[in-house]
């Protein structure tokens, strides 16, 4: 009878039921989920009690001929959230009730961060540890595995100095043949069953042992605030898809690989407007199909951002813009306010720049770039950047441009004589038919 305590029920002389939740037992707050209880043939009327509750939750009886009923709760809250069992009654008496299913409900608080330390990209075989971060102070935290419910794991939240609370679960050995994507939930030990909103999820890339791909971008290594970027990822191998990471960083986005006129296998990545998050050091690589094992990296591209110090500073040359081979050049970059590093660019290069600590003399900040010995390779244009310790890839403005002339004066002494020569000749010539004319004149006269 509704009402009477669940005990008077069972006397548990009939098999026990399987319970389940559909479409599962981790129910966003505010969304539907069904508990099956499923008996054997002749169960006549389906009885299911919440854990806490000294009288049965709810009845059913088979809507038809049946063996199973169903519970509905059409808005998940945090009072549904906990422990259910059914069971059973036929003519005969009543079952033993079932094994439990845990209804959590997620969403009541905000989302944590989840992030890979040291990086989201990890070695086939390595290990890496994920934290679960968030300054809602939950004091303990939840790992899942995508497709993998057994595999969560839970531990107690610890603080940090910056007054969050966080939880770092060890992972690994990693090794390729199926996705290694996590989720991760905050909550709190009085309730263990009412959970955070899921974090992002965070995709492992593993990376293997073929070969690498090439990272570039076609505007070089200094960058300009403001305009737009694109990085690209080129390989012989034929990749069919690319991923692009960022030292320091975890997102991994990934674009299908192409053929551009059946040339290299690679795939674009527009980051859009060049701002601060910009600057840094970045590696892409390449996979095949579905697999979830990647390239080896690609060199570590560096993205340099020029114009944000407020500085611009000066760039001069000793001995001259123009050099000849062979000769001792140095390249001196200055400037007036603090700067902890300057670094040389050459218009055109793909290499890095070159990177000097600055040198303070005479309430200016210097650096002294040698170009030594000089070949005709060092010929170009020359901008030099500032840069402080605490942004190294953020830079002033740059210095106005040095253009800088590699002469090969054996050449150009060469060149010198044959011209001389070449205007000799023309004299000669002209000597000689202005001395055959006089002659002509005068015979003619003769005559």
């Amino acid at each position: 009878m509704p009402g009477e305590p669940v005990s008077n029920f069972l006397p548990e002389t009939l098999p026990k039921p399987t319970i389940w939740a559909e479409p599962g037992s981790v129910v966003p707050r505010g969304s539907s989920v069904t508990i099956w209880c499923q008996g054997p043939p002749g169960a006549q009327e389906f009885h299911l009690d919440k854990e806490g509750n000294r009288v049965f939750w709810d009845r059913e009886k088979p809507p038809g001929p049946g063996d199973k009923a169903r519970f509905s709760i059409h808005y998940m809250g945090e009072d549904h959230a906990g422990s259910y069992r059914c069971y059973y009654g036929t003519r005969t008496g009543w079952s033993e009730r079932s094994d439990p299913v845990q209804l959590v409900v997620t969403g009541p608080y905000g989302k944590p961060s989840l992030s890979a330390l040291p990086s989201p990209v990890v070695m086939s075989g390595g290990n890496v540890t994920l934290q679960c971060a968030s300054s809602q102070g939950f004091n303990r935290f939840l790992l899942t595995k995508e497709g993998e419910d057994e595999s969560s794991r839970t531990l107690d939240g610890q603080q940090t100095p910056d007054g969050q609370t966080q939880a770092l679960f060890p992972v690994g050995p990693v090794t390729p043949g199926h996705r290694w994507t996590f989720r991760c939930y905050g909550f709190y030990r009085h309730t263990p069953r009412v959970w955070s909103a899921p974090s992002d999820p965070l995709e492992l890339l593993v990376s293997g042992l073929s070969g690498k791909p090439s990272l570039l971008t076609p505007q070089g290594p200094v960058i300009t605030s403001g305009q737009n970027l694109t990085l690209q990822c080129h390989s012989d191998v034929g990749y069919t898809r690319f991923a692009l990471s960022k030292e320091g960083g975890q997102d991994l986005p990934q674009h299908p690989g192409w053929r551009p006129q059946g040339g290299l296998s690679q795939a674009d990545f527009p980051l859009g407007r060049v701002g601060t998050i910009h600057g840094g050091q970045y590696r892409c690589y390449g996979g095949h199909g579905l697999s979830s094992e990647w390239s080896a990296p690609s060199e570590p591209l560096e993205l340099l951002v020029a114009g944000w110090l407020r500085d611009s500073p000066s760039l001069s040359v000793q001995l001259g813009p123009s050099v000849a081979p062979g000769e001792n050049v140095t390249l001196l970059c200055q400037s007036g306010e603090r700067t902890d590093t300057f670094l040389l660019s050459k218009e055109g290069a793909a290499h890095r720049p070159l990177r000097l600590r600055s040198q303070s003399q005479d309430g200016r900040y210097q650096a002294e770039f040698s170009l030594s010995p000089v070949t005709s390779a060092h010929g170009g244009t020359y901008r030099c950047y500032g840069s402080l310790s605490t942004d190294p890839y953020l830079l002033s403005q740059p210095s106005e441009p040095l253009a800088l002339v590699v002469s090969d004066y054996t050449v150009q002494n060469l060149t010198r004589m044959g011209l001389a020569a070449s205007v000799l000749l023309l004299l000669g010539v002209l000597l000689c038919q202005a001395w055959k004319d006089h002659r002509g004149a005068r015979d003619a006269a003769w005559s």
